[in-house]
C-alpha cells in the first residue's frame, strides 16, 4: 500500500501502523475470521501488538510499486517510488522498517527522527540523468540471458531504462535504453522476462526487445 497523501505524506500515514497506509501486508484468503473476507496469518510480525494493525509484515513505505518473489529463494523484492531524488529497492523482511518519511533512500527527507533500526534499501539512485520513478521487477531465474542470471531486473517508467542489480554485490548494470513507459513486469513458466509497457503493449526481454 501506498501512503496515500500528496506530496510528503502530509497525514504521516506510513508512521502509523494503526492505519494499513505505507506498508506491505499479508493476508490469508481461504479463511476469514472477526468479520473480514481474510483471515490473519499468525506469524505475522504484528498480531500480538496493540494499536498495530495485524495484517502488516514490513511497514514505512512510500509508494512500493511492483513486488516479486526470487523463485530461486523466495525473498521479496520491491522497488519504492520516490519523492524528491531518490528511487529505492528493498528486499522486504519481516517486520522491517523501511524509513519513509524519516528517510527517502538513505538520505534525510523530514524532521529530526530517529534512524536507528530502519531497514536500509539494497540500492538507490538519483534523478540527475533523467530516471524519477522505478519500477520494480524480478530476480532473472530464465536461461535465455545468461549473463543476467540471478540479477534483479528493474526499470525506470520515465526514461524507459532497463538495469540489472547484482545481487550479490548489489553492483548495477544498465541492460537497454528501451524508450517505453515501463509500468510493470512479469515472467512465464520459463522464469522469462516481460516488460509492460503504457500503451498496453508487452514485450519480451531477449538480447533486445521484442514483441
Amino acid at each position: 500500500m501506498g501512503d496515500g497523501g500528496t506530496g510528503g505524506d502530509p497525514e504521516n500515514n506510513a508512521q502509523n501502523r494503526n492505519n494499513l497506509l505505507g506498508n506491505i501486508l499479508r493476508i490469508d484468503v481461504d479463511n476469514r475470521e472477526n468479520g473480514l473476507n481474510y483471515a490473519i496469518p499468525s506469524s505475522n510480525p504484528f498480531v500480538n501488538e496493540p494499536q498495530v494493525r495485524p495484517e502488516i509484515y514490513a511497514y514505512v513505505l512510500r509508494n512500493p510499486w511492483r513486488l516479486s518473489f526470487d523463485s530461486q529463494n523466495g525473498s521479496l523484492w520491491t522497488s519504492d517510488v520516490g519523492q524528491g531524488e531518490r528511487e529505492e529497492i528493498n528486499v522486504i523482511i519481516s517486520g522491517g522498517n523501511y524509513g519513509w518519511k524519516i528517510l527517502k533512500g538513505t538520505s534525510c527527507f523530514s524532521g529530526d527522527w530517529e534512524t536507528t533500526g530502519l531497514t536500509a534499501p539494497v540500492f538507490e539512485y538519483g534523478h540527475d540523468n533523467g530516471d524519477r520513478s522505478i519500477t520494480g521487477g524480478f530476480v532473472y531465474r530464465g536461461t535465455a540471458i545468461s549473463s543476467l542470471s540471478g540479477k534483479y531486473i528493474y526499470g525506470d517508467f520515465v526514461s524507459g531504462r532497463i538495469w540489472a542489480l547484482n545481487t550479490t554485490d548489489n553492483t548495477n548494470e544498465l541492460v537497454l535504453e528501451s524508450r517505453l513507459s515501463i509500468t510493470s513486469f512479469g515472467t512465464d513458466n520459463d522464469n522469462e522476462l516481460y516488460i509492460c509497457a503504457f500503451d498496453e503493449t508487452i514485450y519480451k526481454l531477449g538480447l533486445t526487445i521484442s514483441d
